[in-house]
């Protein structure tokens, strides 16, 4: 997809985003508003209960199909960089050869549940959050790597390296072995005081530090290999930013970087997320803290299920005329707060704030009176109570003063609407198509000496960004509905935490996300 002018600048810088289901490369022109979009699918696979892996070779097939075409659109623009954005969490074993031996294991993946358990309720627990910024839940690599070796000792003694999405993709493009500080940052396995490989992370996860890779800044450039820059009809040695983490790299995609913004994103998932200028440690463990580069760390919470709970309610209660926007004109004729319907959304593995994937949903005040309508607006209303327990959190480390909102849901009214009047702070919804990409080339600019900071990167290939958004209004009557809302969760997740086993499954029982 090409937008604006058909023609390229003499200068383009491409934004590779890695993700979950699907590769996104853009290619964004310097000093016109030139970009053209490519987009590769791939499947998310499910060969277990709870287990959710990809083929590392289908997806670097993905990115390579999808630079070439970039750059064949880009028409002979000089490529700046491609700088790379990856799904964070995840985990390939390599043999001597460098050649996968296990699928990668994706941050959605939940095999590791016990492993997580148990590391939550060790005398370790609290120094490894406050080491590594990262929640002890299974999507962390520590957590799969203590499952593997448990699990798979024969497989594990096989591995010589251990590696992410991220490394992965690097090793493909540039024939380096080395990871960048904010997937490190998301491992669990890193110390963020010495930006270095923690050894009684290590020592628990079962492996060696010489398993892992070399700890590079995400500014850090590299070179594509002869092999590859011929493929994709590039110069040898294009400059290769190492990059960041995609929810990283989501904040500066979407303008949230001054302090005090918070960037949100609904899609399947969703999170909350602002930038801070050194690793915070929320001393409830309810948050994460990831690195965007060396002096800019982005702390939040991610939760499983955002836009997936309005599917889940189209599956069991109809579509009421075939689309979701359909079944939300239901839930807009139903006033703020459901009349007293509360849903808890721990449809999937649930993460932030309280990190437990064995507590399951529930709808709390059911009443003879209460229709689909009512059930699907208290869905929508559970979601954005969750990702309010988050920006709360976020209020201690810094004052939330406004929310930058993206992603396909807020096209609904009553998204923006119920998330806004939950979230009590300004909220302007942008449009943020190209996200993690966007983020990517700002930050590669920076790598590559075009750019003086985050923001004039961004500047440069979305100007005024940081400044737009349609803000959202909220009634009154919304504003005072949603405070009585907001001032029962605490007490509910609280007691619901506490009630234990009466609420709790076995992790991977219907707890798959499919792409």
């Amino acid at each position: 997809m090409t937008t604006a002018s058909s023609y390229p600048p003499a200068e383009v810088v491409v934004g590779l985003d890695v993700g979950t289901t699907g590769t996104k490369a853009v290619a964004f022109g310097m000093g016109s508003p030139w970009r053209h979009t490519v987009v590769r699918e791939y499947p998310l696979l499910a060969p277990g209960p709870g287990w959710q892996v990809q083929d590392p070779a289908t997806i670097v097939a993905a990115v390579m199909g999808a630079l070439a075409e970039v750059v064949t659109a880009s028409r002979g623009a000089r490529v700046l960089g491609i700088s790379v954005s990856t799904a964070m969490h995840g985990l390939i074993g390599l043999d001597e050869s460098l050649r996968p031996l296990t699928p990668l294991i994706t941050w959605a993946d939940s095999r590791a549940a016990a492993e997580a358990a148990e590391l939550r309720g060790s005398d370790d627990a609290e120094a490894l959050h406050r080491a590594s910024g990262t929640p002890l839940h299974p999507m962390s690599p520590l957590a799969k790597l203590v499952w593997f070796s448990r699990h798979e000792p024969a497989l594990a003694a096989r591995v010589r390296a251990w590696v992410g999405l991220k490394d992965y993709i690097l090793q493909a493009l540039t024939g380096t072995s080395a990871t960048e500080l904010s997937t490190a940052s998301g491992s669990g396995l890193l110390d963020v005081t010495t930006r270095t490989w923690n050894p009684r992370a290590v020592e628990l996860a079962g492996i060696r530090e010489d398993q892992l890779p070399p700890i590079l800044p995400t500014t850090a450039v590299l070179g594509l290999t002869k092999s590859v820059a011929t493929r994709l009809g590039l110069a040898t040695a294009t400059p290769v930013v190492v990059g960041a983490g995609d929810g990283p790299l989501g904040n500066l995609g979407t303008g949230a970087l001054d302090p005090g913004v918070v960037g949100l994103s609904v899609g399947t998932s969703g999170a909350a997320r602002m930038v801070v200028p050194a690793p915070v440690t929320d001393p409830a463990g309810r948050l994460f803290c990831y690195a965007l580069t060396d002096d800019a760390w982005v702390v939040g919470g991610a939760v499983s299920n955002g836009g997936i709970a309005i599917r889940w309610a189209r599956d069991i209660l109809g579509d009421a005329g075939g689309d979701d926007a359909s079944l939300l004109a239901l839930a807009a004729t139903v006033p703020a707060g459901s009349d007293g319907l509360v849903m808890l959304p721990y449809l999937l593995a649930e993460r932030a704030p309280l990190w437990d994937p064995s507590l399951t949903g529930a709808l709390v005040g059911m009443r003879h009176s209460h229709t689909r309508g009512h059930v699907v607006r208290a869905v929508v209303e559970g979601v954005a109570l969750q990702l309010w327990t988050i920006v709360d959190a976020l209020d201690a480390v810094t004052p939330v003063t406004s929310v930058r909102a993206t992603g396909g849901v807020f096209r609904s009214p009553v998204w923006r609407e119920v998330v806004a009047g939950v979230l009590a702070r300004p909220v302007a919804v942008t449009g943020g198509a190209e996200g993690s990409a966007l983020g990517a080339a700002a930050l590669g600019l920076l790598a590559v000496g075009r750019a003086t900071s985050l923001a004039d990167g961004l500047d440069q290939l979305a100007p005024g960004l940081r400044g737009t958004g349609d803000t959202v209004d909220v009634s009154d009557a919304d504003r005072e509905a949603y405070a009585a809302a907001r001032q029962r969760i605490p007490a509910l997740l609280g007691s619901y935490a506490a009630v234990g086993d009466l609420f709790r499954t076995p992790v991977g029982a219907g707890s798959s996300v499919r792409g």
